[in-house]
């Protein structure tokens, strides 16, 4: 799916909003409630802080997802200078909803006084922000005249509802541990818009592919019922040696296609968002992808954790503010799951 220009004249970016819960977490905090070393966390994963919704040494619930997507769709829509009476659409992109029904986004509408409308929800990793930018941009071009005028896409995960605080993390191998200072929770938005009016900027693509055909999935993660949930399965499971070795090469299949599809000389890019699996691999992936280009690199993930469809909108709010005249920039969303292959233009208004 893509969506460039279309009926109606450029998508504009209108406004954007995150959240996260709570104060960041570091890695001395964190490695001294799981009982482990922080300079393993910083040496092997390069994270240095994260958010989580779950208070660490009693495990009560502090936030939920639909708590975090509610408060980032105020921040976007106050950005944007919209209110929820002008929203014809929420598309929410999520791989941890709170529940499998109601839809955190059908639950996130009500909380914003927004009826009447579509909502769709996406059940994604890594790759559902920009899927749900693709969705959302596609509703925009090919809606009836008169339609209110703007999208309200969210993106967000609590990936801590997975973990099991009652564990020996001492006896725990790397494999499973690093699904404990890897990831975080929080969620993001933005508002798009093909009517007239000030944007922030212009959201000239977004794409995704499917990328494994016949390729084992890098990453599971279960939703246990009442007949399985003692199955002994772990929640989350990930092959990080294929994550490293086939993100790199997927990154830079998108960034190639992308600059394919515009027709934008490399050099012409000013800034790059690079996948955001963790701080030592994103430095990686941006050390391949920049061959000897001068595009500045927008990165989040060591300061948030990797907290999934969050991310994107995190970038992105770093992005808008060094975005000057004339400027281009690329956005690159890989998700190991089954390999899923995402990226998204954006360029200045001026």
């Amino acid at each position: 799916m893509s969506t460039p220009g279309g009926r109606g004249g450029p998508l504009r970016l209108a406004g954007v909003g995150t959240a996260l819960p709570g104060e960041p977490v570091d890695n001395a905090t964190l490695a001294g409630r799981l009982g482990i070393a922080p300079e393993w966390v910083e040496t092997f994963i390069g994270t240095r802080t994260r958010h989580f919704a779950v208070d660490l040494n009693g495990g009560t619930v502090r936030w939920t997802l639909e708590d975090l997507c509610t408060d980032a769709a105020d921040r976007a829509l106050a950005d944007a200078g919209a209110d929820p009476d002008d929203v014809a659409f929420i598309v929410v992109a999520t791989a941890t909803p709170d529940a499998l029904m109601p839809t955190t986004a059908a639950l996130v509408a009500d909380r914003l006084g927004i009826d009447g409308v579509p909502v769709y929800q996406l059940q994604s990793g890594c790759s559902g922000a920009v899927q749900a930018m693709a969705l959302a941009s596609s509703l925009l071009a090919n809606g009836a005249r008169g339609q209110k005028p703007v999208g309200l896409v969210i993106g967000g995960d609590v990936c801590s509802k997975h973990l099991d605080l009652r564990q020996d993390f001492r006896a725990m191998p790397p494999s499973q541990l690093v699904n404990y200072v890897l990831f975080g929770d929080g969620a993001g938005a933005v508002v798009l818009s093909r009517a007239p009016g000030a944007a922030r900027a212009l959201l000239t693509r977004a794409d995704h592919w499917l990328g494994g055909l016949g390729s084992a999935p890098g990453q599971r993660v279960e939703w246990f019922g009442q007949a399985d949930r003692y199955s002994g399965r772990p929640a989350v499971t990930e092959d990080y040696k294929a994550v490293e070795t086939r993100v790199p090469v997927l990154a830079q299949e998108v960034l190639d296609t992308l600059l394919d599809l515009l027709d934008w000389p490399a050099a012409s890019l000013g800034h790059v968002l690079p996948p955001q699996l963790s701080g030592r691999m994103t430095e990686r992936i941006t050390r391949k992808l920049r061959q000897g280009l001068e595009w500045e690199e927008v990165s989040c993930v060591a300061e948030t954790g990797n907290n999934g469809n969050a991310l994107v909108f995190l970038q992105l709010e770093r992005l808008l503010p060094r975005l000057g005249a004339g400027g281009r920039a690329v956005g690159i969303a890989i998700e190991s799951s089954k390999w899923i292959k995402a990226g998204f233009a954006v360029e200045a208004t001026g």
